[in-house]
């Protein structure tokens, strides 16, 4: 918008420029971005994605790895590596260790956007072992699937303990799947789906002890135990290809052997009967048997193998098996009616309903696992009778079957925590009685584009980077996303930022190359880019909206500025107005997107422009306290004008909590005797370097104000020669009992007069003298706002006045926020309460065009 050139204005002299110089150098903001960092980054959480590594990342959410072993060369005690959904063609190494009490877990976030694969998958480049645990301890690897390559075992856990391998599913040929060896100690292998084109799905080699191996699921292959003492082999599902399923060889003294299934395959025992092969389910050789215990198991006896070879002796009955060796209490001969495999790369095998496998194992048995391979709880199948031992309705194997389920989540700001905080619940229900929650989930947040995993718990806590709409994207899969059954959904909220006053920090100065590479001014319909990569060590990306008092200085042509986040959409809106050779100041509050912010000049003169910071929001700092505007200082009513080159103190001790840290002031100077800048400030601090207003004899003009208080007092200091008056109006504070948070959701022109936007059933005309129209602010559907911020601009006015904003719920008060001479056009930034409505006011005895550009709004928070 342009505003007429007035001999009022003619010139404001800078005073040496001691009004607009601030600092040579930024202190509070970062002029470019930091160098990547080297090392690993200190979070629980490191990331590896092979669609949004960053080269030389530090694992971070921002700047993941590009391969696992980048990852594993790093890791500390503590943290969890999550490697996001692609296909990694490595061979990886682990070689770190954690300790029991932070162990170390690589995770692979399998979900809705896909799975994490490793190894030789479309690729015959990787060769030999995928995954190898050579020497460590504490490390948990879950989830991954891996691809090995003929003739080598898929995952090595050698002369390692504490480790644990864990809803794998791999494919080996003609080698294990899994080997533990080299004498490691307390190995578990659990949920895992090995499938082996061969024979070998686990194998345990000698010098293994305390190796514990449950609900896993071998189709076509066997589990051996060799000179491996103490073995846990629980709840396992096993198709036996050529052979045995389970066999526990040469020194294995007290295992534990309890509601496995084992079958043989048909098919392989087809190609296998011109072969020599064992024609036994389970078989315990004779140095194994001291301290062993066999009970539970569920053995197909329907292609007439034997079910047990104990002690060297072949039993081909259970019935002579129990009767001469006292062992297999509770086992089951008959066929478990296993269904069609499901699951592709992710494979398991259901149970079809009537199963004997059903509500029959022993809940008590050692290693029995808290949930099945699938991640889902035990469930007690109403059709089916509870046979089985403990709470009965345990299912022998690795899969448990589970009735109907729902789930809901919600999203909502975190009670307690800071304005960006947020609590993601996760819940699900089953129509069967269980002993624990069903279902597993991987969800996102919209600040981030990577998957996270968890079961079904009553929270789930996430810090978002800025304000505005916050959304999950929430998957919940029934089969551990082996399938891709299950629910999706998304969960929004809105999030606002407290606020940071920080001292007066001089970002931008095109008379002196601040900010910039030039001292040229800006050109006509011509933009200057902002740089603002950190403030006091918070990067951009976690600020919401910054505060600049934008000044606009030498302009030789009318016009205005236009603020807005750089990566958007030159708004139809603007901020500064001014007139050819005119210094005019107004605060300016703008969403930070990328970290760049641009200032356009949409006169058709050149001008410089001068931004000094003055805060910002995000998850630090203070919530806001809108309050009834109220007239806390007017000189012209109680203790005289400012003296030339004065500075006095403002009290405001019972004018607004003791727990105020910043106050927000309308501060209007009147009848100044010369020209000058006013500067306010924290009480006790020097005078500053930076203005808040410029000023030209005669002149009466506003501008908003920000600013921190000292034990509630600030300080206002008159750099003129002459006197000035004076007047503050009080729009609210910042501090501890703050509980507004604002939301950046402009600039946005929201109401303007002169072509009716904002008011569909009136004229297209200017406001009439005394005239009140009311304006309603943009919002989310979720939350009405509290306050707002918007810059208020009078244009074309027939006479002199000034313009009031206050609540559309209340009685008109004795303050002002813009004040105008005929012809001008004025503007100021306002943050005024609102229980829906703004009312806007025109003083004067003329008519004026009113323009609404809306910055924000200020919220409740939901909860």
């Amino acid at each position: 918008m342009r505003r007429p050139a007035r001999s009022l204005f003619a010139l404001v002299p800078l005073i040496g420029a001691a009004g607009l110089i601030g600092p040579a150098a930024p202190a509070a903001v970062a002029a470019s971005a930091p160098a990547p960092a080297s090392a690993a980054s200190t979070g629980s959480e490191l990331f590896v994605s092979q669609k949004y590594c960053v080269p030389d990342g530090d694992g971070s959410a921002e700047a993941p790895f590009c391969t696992i072993s980048a990852a594993a060369a790093v890791v500390q005690p503590g943290q969890t590596v999550l490697v996001q959904p692609g296909n990694y063609l490595e061979n990886v190494a682990f070689t770190r260790s954690g300790t029991e009490a932070a162990p170390i877990t690589f995770r692979a976030a399998n979900g809705p956007g896909g799975q994490v694969r490793v190894g030789r998958f479309n690729t015959t480049a990787v060769t030999g072992t995928i995954f190898t645990l050579r020497q460590v301890h504490d490390v948990f690897v879950e989830g991954f699937t891996v691809w090995g390559d003929r003739g080598a075992a898929a995952v090595v856990v050698d002369a390692s303990s504490r480790v644990t391998v864990d809803g794998l599913s791999v494919k080996a040929v003609h080698a294990a799947g899994v080997l533990v060896t080299g004498g490691s100690q307390d190995v578990t292998v659990s949920r895992n789906w090995l499938k082996n084109l061969g024979n070998l799905g686990l194998v345990v080699e000698a010098g293994a002890t305390g190796t514990t191996v449950v609900a896993n699921q071998v189709p076509l292959g066997t589990m051996i135990f060799t000179d491996a003492p103490g073995s846990t082999i629980t709840n396992n599902t096993v198709q036996a290809w050529c052979g045995p399923g389970i066999q526990v060889t040469g020194t294995s003294p007290g295992a534990v052997i309890a509601n496995n299934i084992v079958q043989p395959d048909r098919f392989s025992q087809s190609l296998c009967a011109a072969k020599p092969i064992v024609t036994t389910a389970v078989v315990v050789a004779p140095g194994s048997v001291p301290g062993t215990a066999v009970h539970h198991n569920l053995i197909d006896p329907t292609t007439g193998w034997a079910p047990y070879a104990w002690a060297g002796t072949t039993y081909p009955t259970l019935g002579d098996f129990q009767a001469a060796t006292g062992q297999g209490a509770s086992d089951i001969a008959a066929d478990p009616l296993l269904d069609l495999e499901a699951g592709g790369d992710r494979g398991y095998l259901p149970l079809k309903p009537g199963s004997p496998a059903i509500d029959s194992a022993d809940a008590t048995a050692r290693g029995v696992p808290a949930t099945d391979m699938l991640g889902n709880p035990h469930a007690d199948d109403p059709t089916v009778a509870n046979t089985g031992t403990g709470n009965g309705f345990h299912d022998r194997g690795a899969f448990e079957r589970t009735g109907n389920s729902s789930w809901w989540s919600e999203l909502h700001r975190a009670k307690g925590a800071g304005p960006l905080d947020t609590t993601l619940l996760l819940e699900t229900s089953s129509q069967w009685t269980t002993d624990g929650p069903v279902g597993s989930f991987a969800y996102q947040y919209s600040d981030s584009p990577l998957w996270r995993l968890s079961g079904p718990s009553p929270d789930v806590s996430h810090r978002f980077r800025r304000a505005g709409s916050a959304c999950a994207w929430v998957h919940v899969t029934w089969s551990g996303f082996r399938s891709g059954a299950g629910g999706y959904s998304r969960y929004c909220t809105t999030l606002g930022a407290h606020y940071t006053a920080v001292a007066p920090t001089r970002l931008l100065d095109t008379r002196s190359a601040i900010g910039v590479g030039t001292t040229t001014p800006v050109a006509a319909n011509s933009e200057v880019v902002l740089p603002i990569d950190s403030i006091g060590g918070v990067p951009a990306a976690d600020i919401s909206a910054v505060v600049l008092n934008v000044t606009v200085t030498q302009p030789t042509a009318s016009g205005f500025l236009t603020v807005y986040p750089d990566g958007t959409s030159l708004p139809s809106a603007s901020n500064v107005n001014f007139v050819a050779k005119e210094t005019v100041p107004n605060l300016v509050t703008v969403p930070m997107t990328n970290g760049k912010i641009r200032i356009r000049n949409s006169g058709s003169g050149t001008v410089h422009v001068v931004a000094d910071l003055q805060g910002w929001y995000g998850a630090a700092g203070q919530g806001f306290a809108t309050q009834t505007p109220k007239r806390v200082l007017d000189t012209r009513t109680g203790g005289g004008a400012f003296a030339p080159n004065s500075t006095r103190t403002l009290d405001l001790d019972r004018m607004v909590s003791p727990g105020a840290t910043a106050v927000v002031l309308n501060v209007t100077v009147t009848a100044p005797q010369a020209n000058g800048v006013l500067k306010v400030f924290p009480y006790g601090s020097p005078v500053p370097t930076a203005s808040n207003l410029n000023f030209v004899t005669g002149q009466t003009i506003p501008n908003l104000v920000i600013v921190p208080v000292t034990d509630l007092k600030l300080s206002i200091h008159n750099q003129s020669s002459g006197s000035t008056h004076v007047i503050a109006d009080l729009a609210g504070y910042f501090g501890s009992d703050g509980q507004l948070s604002y939301v950046p959701n402009g600039p946005l022109r929201i109401a303007d007069t002169r072509d009716g936007t904002a008011f569909p059933n009136r004229r297209k005309a200017p406001l009439d003298p005394r005239e009140t129209e009311t304006v309603y602010p943009e919002h989310p559907y979720c939350c009405m706002p509290a306050a707002m911020v918007a810059n208020l601009t009078v244009t074309k006015p027939t006479a002199s006045g000034f313009l009031i904003a206050h609540p559309d719920d209340g009685a008109r008060p004795a303050v002002s926020n813009v004040n105008f001479v005929a012809g001008e056009t004025a503007s100021n930034l306002a943050i005024v309460g609102t229980k829906g409505g703004l009312n806007l006011y025109n003083s004067s005895s003329g008519t004026t065009h009113v323009i609404v550009d809306q910055a924000g709004i200020f919220i409740i928070p939901q909860y």
